[in-house]
């Protein structure tokens, strides 16, 4: 039982109804059927980088056969930033054949929804509490690569959420950590203390591990494009991810977990025609997830046999924004404007990428910060978008370019 003053917990110095606080969406994933064309989409065309490839049948090990017809059966670890992995790719159809436990569903085509805490305590005395209050835990430990400890809980509609403490970090060279460096795997809820990341690496050192054998990643497109004064392969650059956009069976359900269980932050919940839409925040951000009943997917045209509505990315402007709306129609893909702006409050001039798979994925460059009183912008005073109208150039608000800043070079 976790040690509580008053119902309160003690995290960092700072009294809290749970013993952690989200900070931020860390990864996201996506499991596809069209593997060959969806590495083609996120690698090539968004501009994730890969850092790790997962093989489950390295070193010449024969694939079942009845895992062939699947296509690509390994799992990809991307970055956009210095964190290990902001985005996972993996094979749907393989991973509900291979689950052993239960935990696959037809219609849940996320693999994971991460998010960050502060500290490795909070990790650990999160897992505590969340299973004394009876959440659906189901593992615990420090996974590899990424080598960011946590602990996995399913929601109500049975998506996979993850809260972790202490990602890998990628540094100039481009490289992850070498393979041998992987030996400080847990199947289980950690001890504490653990040793610090520091003396991993000078364990590694002393052992004579080559740090230089991790994976490096190759620009997939030639670097042609200006993007504000570096040559990137695409006209554009991933910045920020999220919000997360799913579509719940029960509603209310879903929200009682994120809110009461994971403490997120009701923002602002809109009613769109006669569709309760709920949209939550664990920064300053306006929202990093936002839950939409299902009956609202058929609508909108969403792919009908999964509940995610959309995975958004943040480009760095509004420029880059217009120049990947363009791009994307360049290399035949499907953009969608017809979303309507009141289901992304927060948000003003966006677009949607369809996926092969036919998952959406919005681009935006503006999200709305809540301040110290905690409110939204009230809806009248919001820029108003009208669908397909890119202007040259739009005005400053109050909170242009506040947020989570994005600290690495463009490329």
């Amino acid at each position: 039982m976790l040690d509580s003053m008053d119902g309160k917990y003690n995290v960092g110095g700072v009294l809290l109804d749970r013993p952690f606080k989200i900070r931020r969406l860390g990864h996201f994933g996506i499991n596809a059927i069209k593997m060959e064309d969806a590495l083609h989409f996120y690698h090539a065309l968004m501009g994730f980088r890969i850092v790790d490839i997962r093989d489950p049948f390295p070193e010449g090990r024969e694939v079942p056969d009845e895992l062939k017809p699947f296509g690509d059966l390994r799992g990809y670890f991307f970055r956009y930033s210095h964190d290990h992995h902001a985005f996972v790719l993996y094979n749907h159809r393989q991973r509900g054949a291979v689950d052993k436990l239960g935990r696959w569903r037809e219609n849940i085509t996320v693999n994971q929804i991460t998010w960050q805490v502060g500290t490795l305590a909070e990790a650990v005395n999160g897992h505590h509490w969340l299973k004394e209050r009876g959440s659906n835990m189901i593992r615990a430990g420090r996974d590899m690569p990424g080598s960011n400890w946590h602990t996995y809980l399913m929601d109500a509609d049975w998506f996979q959420n993850e809260l972790y403490y202490g990602i890998e970090q990628i540094g100039w060279d481009g490289y992850s950590k070498p393979w041998d460096m992987h030996n400080r795997e847990f199947k289980d809820v950690a001890p504490l203390p653990q040793i610090s990341e520091y003396r991993e690496v000078q364990e590694a050192l002393e052992a004579g591990v080559e740090m230089n054998t991790g994976y490096r990643d190759i620009e997939p497109l030639e670097e042609k494009h200006d993007v504000d004064g570096i040559l990137l392969g695409r006209p554009f650059k991933i910045t920020k991810i999220g919000p997360v956009r799913l579509f719940c069976q029960d509603i209310n359900a879903a929200l009682s977990f994120y809110r009461d269980s994971l403490g997120f932050i009701e923002t602002e919940t809109v009613d769109y025609k006669g569709h309760q839409c709920v949209f939550l925040r664990n920064n300053t951000e306006h929202h990093s997830m936002s839950l939409y009943p299902i009956a609202l997917r058929k609508e909108l045209g969403c792919r009908e046999d999964s509940q995610l509505f959309a995975f958004a990315v943040r480009l760095a402007n509004y420029q880059q924004l217009k120049n990947a709306v363009a791009f994307f129609r360049e290399q035949g893909c499907t953009v969608r404007e017809d979303i309507p702006q009141e289901l992304y409050p927060g948000i003003d001039y966006s677009a949607f990428v369809v996926d092969p798979d036919g998952q959406l994925i919005q681009l935006y460059a503006y999200m709305e910060q809540v301040g110290w009183d905690g409110k939204p912008r009230p809806a009248s005073d919001r820029r108003r978008v009208i669908p397909g109208d890119w202007p040259d150039a739009v005005e400053a608000v109050s909170d242009s370019y506040m947020g989570e800043p994005f600290l690495g070079p463009l490329g």
